[in-house]
């Protein structure tokens, strides 16, 4: 079992070290996963962000029953990309663009707000598969960019992550054709991740438009909900879903 990972005060120190030392597995963080194969990134995984299959349903690039039977008929295999493709309901290339999309997002939450890891679950694969993998150098580098840059926007990171309201009385005036289709997801109740996931795009775009909304006087982080149940016990960390979970989830989605 590697250690590399022990002792580090950041996630990202830790995946540099077990990168360093070759590693595949997952290294669980507060905020997501970090999949590794031989000291590469292959996926990363965080509630903050549409996971893959939000994004090619709900943006009709696959139909939600394509994307089930291949969970169904892969999930254990760790081959649901390649049943995508295989079935000719993907090509290659759009797999590819939209994982890495998916990947650079999620790693943007794990690791741009750079807390410390949990565990590292040596041989750990993510049921996906693999897609194409990245040097965690490259991962780290550009979550750092993306958050100097949303911080040059509008430096409060609570946007990323809170429920959003409209600020009243703040009406809009010409703005773009994006930042308004966003502006009208905002409702007070939805975080960043929903409203990305209910316009179909990529998370990132989603923080620049809701971050400059911000800078306009025309959102703000919405008031603190009524106490919600506890939080989970101290040192619950994240694990990746098997087949049979995301068979459930579907089911109890599909009888709502």
């Amino acid at each position: 079992m590697t250690t590399a990972w022990a002792g580090y005060d950041t996630t990202s120190a830790a995946l540099t070290a077990l990168a360093d030392e070759g590693a595949t597995g997952a290294l669980s963080g507060e905020r997501g996963i970090v999949y590794l194969s031989s000291g590469r990134v292959v996926h990363v995984e965080s509630a903050f962000t549409p996971d893959l299959g939000a994004l090619l349903t709900r943006s009709g690039a696959v139909a939600p029953d394509g994307w089930w039977d291949a969970v169904d008929r892969g999930g254990t295999q760790h081959r649901v990309g390649h049943r995508l493709v295989d079935s000719g309901r993907l090509t290659a290339g759009a797999l590819e663009l939209c994982h890495l999309g998916a990947l650079f997002d999620a790693a943007y939450f794990v690791l741009a707000h750079d807390t410390r890891a949990h565990r590292f679950r040596p041989g750990a694969a993510h049921w996906l598969g693999a897609v194409r993998s990245v040097p965690v150098e490259t991962v780290v580098r550009e979550s750092a960019r993306r958050r100097a840059l949303l911080d040059r926007i509008w430096p409060d990171p609570d946007i990323d992550t809170v429920p959003l309201t409209r600020v009243p009385d703040a009406g809009p005036v010409g703005l773009p054709v994006r930042r308004g289709r966003t502006l009208t997801q905002v409702d007070g109740v939805r975080t960043a991740a929903e409203i990305a996931s209910v316009l179909a795009c990529r998370t990132y775009h989603t923080l620049v438009e809701l971050r400059r909304l911000a800078a306009d006087g025309l959102v703000t982080a919405a008031p603190p909900a009524p106490r919600a149940p506890a939080a989970p016990p101290h040192g619950v960390v994240w694990d990746d879903p098997d087949a049979a979970l995301l068979r459930r989830l579907r089911d109890a989605l599909e009888a709502l």
